[in-house]
């Protein structure tokens, strides 16, 4: 099957109850011919008569027309049933019946007939009255556009009602009223009141017939326009005196099949003299008004001329009732006096076009007579164009230039020059518009769509025509861009830098990093992963991990800047689209370090023996003799690494200094006999961090001129020290045990009386009040081979080891602290105890020498 407008030649078709025929139109020639079914049948004659070359030629001058467009004409009854098939549309329009659901087959604007997409069929879609669509017009035809979406084809499709005998013949009045004078002359002739019948052609009236009588006979007379008027002709002569008032009936008959008719009584009065009947100028008058006039405004005056005198010759006017010119009649208003007739509404061109006015003119004697006044309605452009959107659908942003975004009609109610319609977009869009038919334009594309640049489209339509002044309308659709997943998330920096400090907590956030996609719902989705760069890295996981929806990175344990300063990561922002796009940014991390490391000192080794702690001092050294070097590292970096190095200050003055840069030890003076032999100098090493951390190391320097002079002494110094040493760890476990009894003691003596107590079966606390409160910092200070506080004991030592004497204090409310002794090498204790040792015996050493 193929579509129609593909044919170059005539297609004939006839079924019943309708006849069709195609319209034809060469737009090579501009001419229109209609080729009906008789057409059909002379040119078989004319080819049975050997003269089959016109018929060929006809065809030959089709096919070399440049286009070819079909129209479909339908002729039916009126009054066909509701659902009745006319034809099957489809098939004259050559369209496949499978395919009118898929190419979207529809007819526009119009509430008459309808189309089965099932068979093809057209049918009517509710009972069609002929009069009640078109009037008194001839042809009364209905026209509708069938259109095709897919691929696009209007078609026009015109549907002829034709006329049945369904309407009688009616007159206005039931009686219609005259007056004659008794002497009126025979022969002459009195205009009735016509009927009217809403049929056209033969079922309107035919003829009229009156009922028997012996004074009248009915002849009929044919205005210019072809409709036949009703005279009652005088026959015979009347007698007032005999008989007044004759009744006589008048029957209306139309010519169709069946035959229907109409009647109405004829009252005749006998009257005396008024043997002059008005006569109007014209038989007919005719007046154009444009349908812009204002009401009031006088169109023209009617005139009609009694030669009778007095009251028989004075003439009223005004307008006949029937039953087609009562709209006629509310329109207009006619003067009685003077037969001037004005507007009394509105005029409107596109509702009626034309009107008819049947007037009478009545004299005093009530003689009448009858006229016509035909008034003509011109246009004016008091109408602007219509726009109607038939299809709009989005786009997505990837479609090629020519796409079909809308399907538009646009009509005019006026006609001529007010009717054309010329059609524009408004504005710099990308879309333009293409005229399909008459009256349908399609709206396509002309470049491609960027959704992330201009999400949506507003189309400014605008219609006007060509009348003066020119009417336009502007009809905006707004069209939507989907969104195709051509854009990549994008870092807003091709590298990020970030820096996290070492002993963080395993868990927390340490950066956030971000991807933007300027698509829109999936197509944005941004999905976050990471991987390593570095290739001697243990896997990412194991030290970071990424919020996969966020972006937020995560340390996953924590960072040691002395064993890893720094690592890269590849992060991946991946989108959800479909296909997924994707984008990669580096990330820098720096471990800060922090001050977590306390200096070391190398020399002297902090491991070596009280021996090797000692530092000989030449006896002869001059001031600011380099005596010896603390060397120290700290394994941090930065300003953290950066030590001094400190004398922790004595109760005795020192003839050494210290260099806080180096840490070399030099003298200060120059030493003579007098000056002790030997000194003893802790120092301090710190770092620069914040909080700061320090080591400590403790130097003996002997004055002397050579080691061998003070070695035996030293040795036998040391001896005496440990065995000093021991004796003190003895006292310090008996006194514990001993403590420990006491309090044991006490503990059972108050249990048992409180046994024995019924009075105070209560007591209070006696771990809060047998002892003062003591500083805990104190218990942390003095608990290493000391007595458990609130005990207290003085050590006194004697230049001889034998004159020591070590006393025990008893436990007191406030316990004084001076007495504590610390157990470390802060330069109190064990160690002044050997210094003092030394002491007594390089002062022997010196004496024997």
């Amino acid at each position: 099957m193929y579509p129609i407008e593909e044919y170059n030649f005539t297609r004939f078709l006839s079924f019943q109850p309708s006849y069709k025929y195609l319209y034809v139109k060469g737009i090579c020639t501009g001419r229109l011919k209609t080729l009906r079914m008789a057409d059909m049948k002379t040119q078989d004659a004319q080819i049975n008569k050997g003269t089959r070359w016109q018929v060929a030629f006809s065809f030959l001058y089709l096919w070399f027309c440049n286009r070819v467009s079909a129209q479909l004409h339908y002729s039916i009854p009126e009054e066909m049933r509701k659902d009745s098939v006319i034809a099957n549309i489809a098939k004259d329009l050559g369209l496949d019946i499978k395919q009118l659901s898929l190419r979207n087959f529809h007819i526009v604007s119009d509430k008459h007939f309808y189309v089965n997409l099932q068979n093809g069929n057209l049918y009517v879609k509710d009972r069609l009255d002929r009069e009640a669509l078109c009037g008194a017009d001839s042809p009364c035809l209905i026209t509708f556009d069938a259109v095709v979406d897919d691929p696009l084809n209007v078609f026009t499709v015109t549907i002829e009602i034709q006329d049945i005998n369904d309407n009688p013949p009616i007159f206005f009045h039931d009686i219609i009223a005259l007056e004659i004078i008794e002497f009126t002359s025979q022969g002459t002739q009195f205009i009735l009141q016509t009927a009217e019948d809403p049929d056209i052609g033969i079922n309107s009236v035919q003829t009229y017939k009156l009922s028997d009588n012996q004074h009248f006979t009915l002849s009929e007379k044919t205005s210019t326009d072809g409709r036949k008027f009703p005279e009652l002709v005088l026959e015979k002569p009347l007698d007032r005196e005999t008989q007044n008032i004759h009744e006589l009936t008048l029957t209306a008959v139309d010519g169709g099949k069946p035959v229907r008719s109409g009647t109405t009584l004829v009252r005749i009065s006998i009257t005396d003299a008024n043997d002059n009947f008005p006569i109007f100028t014209q038989e007919v008058y005719k007046v154009s008004v444009s349908e812009n006039t204002p009401i009031n405004s006088t169109l023209l005056s009617v005139t009609a001329i009694d030669q009778d005198e007095g009251s028989n010759a004075l003439i009223t006017y005004s307008f006949i009732k029937t039953s087609g010119n009562a709209l006629s009649i509310g329109m207009f208003y006619i003067n009685g006096e003077n037969g001037e007739i004005s507007t009394n509404k509105k005029l409107d061109f596109e509702v009626v076009k034309n009107y008819e006015l049947s007037i009478q003119a009545k004299d005093g004697g009530g003689l009448m007579a009858h006229s016509k006044v035909l008034v003509e309605i011109m246009d004016e452009n008091d109408n602007a164009p219509e726009i109607t959107i038939s299809t709009v659908s989005s786009i997505p942003e990837d479609s090629t230039p020519g796409t079909r975004i809308a399907l538009i009609k646009v009509h005019d109610q006026d006609s001529g020059e007010n009717g054309d319609v010329d059609c524009v977009i408004i504005g710099q869009v990308p879309f333009q518009l293409i005229l399909s038919s008459s009256k349908y334009y399609k709206i396509v594309t002309t470049n491609t769509m960027n959704r992330e640049k201009t999400s949506c489209y507003d189309i400014t339509i605008m219609a006007t025509d060509r009348g003066s002044p020119p009417f336009s309308t502007l009809k905006t659709i707004k069209l939507d861009i989907l969104d195709v997943n051509d854009n990549p998330p994008v870092f807003s920096k091709p590298t990020y830098v970030t820096y996290v400090q070492e002993n963080n907590l395993p868990g927390t956030s340490i950066f956030s990093i971000h991807a933007s996609d300027i698509d829109i719902g999936d197509n944005a989705k941004v999905i976050y992963s990471i991987s390593s760069i570095n290739a001697d890295v243990s896997p990412v996981s194991s030290y970071l991990s990424i919020n996969v929806e966020n972006g937020d990175l995560y340390a996953q344990r924590s960072f040691d800047y002395e064993i890893l300063r720094e690592f890269q990561l590849l992060v991946t922002a991946k989108d959800s689209g479909s296909p997924s796009l994707s984008s990669n940014t580096t990330l820098t991390i720096h471990i800060m370090d922090q001050n977590d490391n306390a200096p070391k000192i190398l020399y002297p080794s902090p491991d070596r023996s009280d021996l090797a702690s000692f530092e000989i001092v030449p006896l002869v050294s001059f001031a600011d003799t380099v005596i010896t070097k603390v060397v120290a590292v700290d394994f941090d970096s930065g300003h953290n690494a950066w030590l001094s190095y400190h004398f922790i200050p004595s109760s005795e003055p020192s003839p050494f200094s210290i260099n806080q840069q180096t840490g070399e030890i030099r003298t200060t003076r120059v030493f003579d006999q007098k000056d002790a032999l030997k000194y003893k100098v802790v120092v301090l090493v710190k770092d620069n961090g914040a909080p700061s951390l320090s080591a400590t190391v403790t130097f003996s320097l002997i004055v002397a001129d050579s080691f061998q002079q003070v070695a035996p002494k030293f040795i036998n110094h040391v001896r005496d020290e440990e065995s000093s040493s021991n004796m003190q760890f003895y006292l310090v476990i008996a006194l514990v045990l001993i403590s420990f009894l006491f309090i044991v003691s006490i503990m059972l003596v108050i249990i048992s009386k409180c046994r024995e107590s019924k009075s105070s079966p209560t007591f209070g606390s006696l771990s809060t009040n047998l002892y003062s409160q003591a500083d805990p910092r104190m218990f942390s200070q003095y608990n290493d081979g000391t007595l458990p506080l609130p005990y207290s004991y003085n050590v006194c030592v004697a230049l001889d080891s034998s004159e020591s004497d070590f006393t025990f204090v008893k436990p007191k409310q406030d316990v004084p602290t001076d007495n504590l002794i610390d157990a470390d090498d802060s330069g109190v204790g064990n160690e002044d105890l050997k210094e003092t040792l030394s002491s007594s015996n390089l002062a022997e050493v010196s004496a024997k020498e």
